[in-house]
């Protein structure tokens, strides 16, 4: 497995991480046994770069990660993150959970993950989103403590501002952001987050790199889901949009067929792009990409993991801006999840 750089001057790590929500929050049933296989392949293959929350579960994806944890933790540059209360809301049931980033749940959240986890440090430590009743700076301000405390070596945020990522740098070194981004979720390039992470020498983690699960080419109907998956409440993968949005998937099938690659490996190749090369001498203008396609398979883990060997040329690069830059149908998030996400005034 390749590496890079999560940001201009921070830690080295797997140049495709893993994210564990789906062995048990979210996309259907879970099975614990396959999970921790996919996990020992991670190592196997050198991923080492693993993501998870407390409120995946919730508790319980901290939990099985600290099962596999167990006699090899330095072998794993470990991500987790904290501000979702479990219990106090449901995403789309209306209301979504509530988010606390005051200094007193920061330390609350910390002592309980790391319990779980099996662990006296957390390697990336993230605020899942911002609480809108606490001060940026008063979060950090608590974070950067646990930094000096030896129980977090690094600090992260999910989902914010590029005003609120500047706050916040002031405070103290942030390390990396966790945001949505991918061939049909390009907000980023929009909103001025990709400028400020290039210019504060942030690294950028894209989660749902796949379109959760869509770019795949995979699914096809909303049947082909779960009855507990969350992405049947999602508007992209409502049944008209669904179908509005298959032939971007095809897309990606026809770019896959002619390079020799898989549609997942061409997604994610597409996203590993976007972070190279440098744009000046000096990598002050790099934009530092290190995604993390979920998975709980490794049949699936297999697949992405080629994509660091895929190179798309510009006449696929452009095929694929073709039709993802105008056409994809459907918000990315319904009204509850949107509200949470923190956006320049």
């Amino acid at each position: 497995m390749k590496t890079r750089t999560l940001g201009r001057n921070g830690p080295t790590v797997s140049a495709l991480g893993l994210g564990c929500m789906g062995m048990s929050h979210a996309y259907g049933t879970g099975d614990d046994a396959e999970s921790l296989a996919t996990l020992d392949r991670a190592l196997e293959l050198g991923i080492d770069f693993w993501d998870t929350a407390d409120i995946y579960g919730p508790h319980t994806n901290e939990t099985l990660l600290g099962r596999a944890l167990k006699g090899r933790r330095d072998r794993v540059f470990l991500a987790t993150k904290f501000g979702f209360v479990a219990g106090s809301g449901q995403f789309g049931a209306g209301q979504g959970p509530r988010v606390d980033g005051s200094p007193a749940y920061v330390r609350q959240a910390i002592k309980a993950s790391l319990a779980r986890l099996g662990t006296d440090h957390i390697d990336l430590y993230y605020l899942h989103r911002l609480d809108p009743a606490t001060p940026i700076e008063d979060t950090v301000g608590a974070m950067a403590r646990l930094v000096e405390e030896g129980k977090v070596r690094h600090l992260g945020l999910s989902e914010v501002s590029a005003p609120t990522l500047r706050r916040a740098q002031a405070v103290h070194p942030i390390t990396a952001l966790q945001s949505e981004y991918s061939l049909w979720t390009r907000e980023l390039e929009g909103n001025g987050v990709l400028e400020a992470v290039r210019e504060l020498g942030i690294g950028l983690v894209p989660f749902s790199p796949l379109g959760r699960g869509f770019l795949t080419g995979a699914i096809a109907t909303p049947d082909q889901l779960d009855e507990d998956d969350f992405r049947r409440k999602n508007p992209r993968f409502q049944a008209e949009a669904l179908a509005a949005n298959l032939r971007l998937a095809d897309t990606v099938k026809a770019v896959a067929a002619d390079v020799g690659a898989t549609p997942a490996q061409v997604a994610l190749a597409w996203v590993l792009a976007q972070g190279e090369p440098a744009r000046a001498a000096d990598g002050r203008d790099t934009l530092h990409i290190v995604p993390i396609p979920g998975t709980k398979r490794r049949k699936y883990l297999e697949d992405n993991a080629g994509a660091v060997d895929v190179r798309l040329d510009a006449d696929a690069l452009a095929r694929l801006e073709a039709v993802f830059v105008p056409d994809v149908a459907g918000p990315r998030y319904g009204a509850t999840e949107a509200a949470m996400v923190d956006r320049a005034p």
